[in-house]
């Protein structure tokens, strides 16, 4: 641990946050989704990107959305369809990334929506091994109870049919239990404005990833993962923290950006709308 650091724990997102969000898997992932309404469903192309759409407006993601409004579908099968026939190849290999993450102190918890075989895939493309973090939080074990008799023993009392994703309360709570830590000193990055809306107002320390500007419930924001130490290096303790003229970097080393209105903060979407 860091000595004088503010953080005891950081909370990482994947998809957009530990690589670009140019990659072009988001544009991928909402065509494979259509696909599959289509094939699911029967309906057409027109009609299955409506309903990805309203889908994700009313219940967060296509997936949630089907299962809510009782469709035959399995996580599994729908995993496996829209994201594993994305194009992972155009997630490039980051050295730098990896060693980044090697520095960081803190104990450091993956916490992503995405299913444990997305993850994977990706950190592999990205060449950072998982063993890395020392906690894993994705969809499996955000929902326990749509994977068996077992899972559904352990999630008793929860609605059967409720996915648990980001920005849900349930959601950043199971993160919080992974860290295992004060929210008030654990740090939470994620490309979503809406899901950093929900860790600050669970007390999470916040850092907007893929963004210049800072929306309001960011207390930072980076442009990539690759500007964390420059924005955030009070991670590394109170010595790194210090500006280059010696001076100490006030609010932790909160960045004066202007701040987004809150509309834009709440209606603003994730770009890989799964």
């Amino acid at each position: 641990m860091a000595a004088n650091s503010p953080f005891d724990c950081v909370l990482l997102d994947l998809d957009d946050t530990l690589y670009p969000g140019n990659t072009g898997l988001g544009p991928a992932l909402k065509r494979n989704i259509d696909e599959f309404l289509q094939a699911k469903l029967g309906v057409s192309a027109e009609r299955a990107a409506a309903m990805r759409v309203e889908l994700f407006r009313t219940h967060g993601s296509s997936l949630a959305g089907l299962i809510a409004l009782g469709y035959d579908v399995h996580p599994d099968e729908y995993h496996s369809y829209v994201h594993g026939r994305l194009p992972y190849d155009r997630i490039a290999a980051d050295p730098q990334l990896a060693r980044l993450l090697q520095s960081i102190p803190q104990r450091k918890v993956l916490f992503t929506n995405s299913d444990r075989a997305h993850m994977k895939r990706a950190l592999e493309r990205l060449g950072v091994d998982e063993s890395v973090f020392d906690a894993v939080v994705c969809f499996e074990t955000m929902n326990p109870h749509l994977f068996g008799e077992e899972g559904r023993r352990a999630a008793a009392g929860s609605d059967p049919r409720a996915v648990v994703l980001k920005p849900a309360v349930d959601a950043i709570v199971a993160g919080l239990r992974a860290a295992g830590t004060n929210p008030r000193r654990t740090l939470f990055l994620d490309d979503s404005e809406r899901n950093i809306a929900a860790g600050k107002a669970l007390g999470l320390r916040t850092a907007l990833v893929g963004k210049r500007v800072r929306s309001k419930n960011a207390d930072y924001a980076l442009e990539s993962i690759g500007a964390l130490r420059r924005v955030i290096p009070e991670i590394w303790g109170a010595a790194a923290a210090a500006t280059s003229d010696g001076s100490e970097r006030s609010d932790h080393g909160i960045d004066k950006m202007p701040m987004r209105s809150d509309l834009d903060s709440i209606i603003q979407p994730t770009s890989i709308q799964a």
